[in-house]
């Protein structure tokens, strides 16, 4: 397979959350590919830090609360003002509040739905009223292996709940824009670090442990073990692909 495939050079990207862990990651990855990228987040020190490390000339911050459905077609018509075009949209922004569901407030049962779910779909809408009229465009939404199962271990049902949603939005939003143009996937992650998953990975040897337990690989993701199903969604390499979802887990979601 040539590397061409996944050279994303004169194309223009947007990413949500892109002010730590695996937004920033993913922000360098399109960046080093050759896009353009749009850093978007609601911390701008942050995202305006990256951006000086990526080049003025190739990516620009944008502060954003993706609950704002305006701020998000703002972040849109932003990148398209910028940079000409939009070709892809990594949908990375997220939260979550582990306890016991008994325990769990309804308000922050519906915050951490409105934040990884339905900030999603309004992202995609805005993103596709750009990439359907011209006929090509790229959406990759950030799920999470604990859309496909039950979280028993460390309990967590409205970020569960949500994730599951994004699986089937992206199947949904897949098939509806397939034919148009505009291909709509997911990436599906095990246990990476993250600012999210930090206080797991505080005590090393009783994170191990669990993972030994629990992740057929027997560990954590590691850092750039995403690269590769980013850049293959985001790029020409996955033009037959639309409404999928790429586990990366380490088998976990498998047993």
């Amino acid at each position: 397979m040539s590397a061409g495939l996944f050279d994303l050079e004169g194309q223009v990207a947007i990413v949500t959350g892109a002010s730590s862990g695996l937004g920033a990651r993913f922000a360098r990855v399109l960046a080093g590919a050759g896009a353009s990228v749009v850093l978007a987040a609601r911390r701008r020190d942050r995202i305006e830090a990256l951006a000086g490390e990526l080049g003025a000339h190739k990516s620009m911050a944008v502060a954003v609360d993706v609950r704002d459905d305006s701020l998000l077609e703002g972040l849109v018509h932003t990148a398209v003002e910028r940079f000409g075009r939009l070709d892809v949209l990594v949908n990375n922004a997220g939260i979550a509040d582990p306890g016991r569901a008994e325990e769990e407030e309804p308000a922050r049962f519906r915050e951490v739905v409105d934040v990884n779910l339905s900030a999603v779909f309004s992202g995609c809408r805005a993103a596709a009223r750009v990439m359907l009229p011209q006929g090509a465009g790229s959406i990759v939404n950030v799920a999470s292996a604990l859309g496909l199962m039950g979280t028993w271990k460390i309990p967590n049902a409205g970020y569960a709940a949500s994730k599951g949603g994004v699986i089937n939005l992206t199947r949904d939003l897949g098939s509806q824009w397939a034919s148009r143009g505009v291909r709509v996937n997911a990436i599906a992650p095990g246990w990476f670090e993250s600012e999210m998953t930090a206080e797991l990975f505080e005590d090393a040897d009783r994170w191990q442990r669990f993972l030994e337990r629990t992740v057929p690989a027997g560990r954590a993701g590691r850092e750039g073990e995403l690269d590769g199903a980013l850049l293959f969604l985001a790029s020409d390499a996955s033009t037959y692909v639309t409404g999928q979802t790429i586990v990366v887990d380490g088998g976990w979601s498998s047993v």
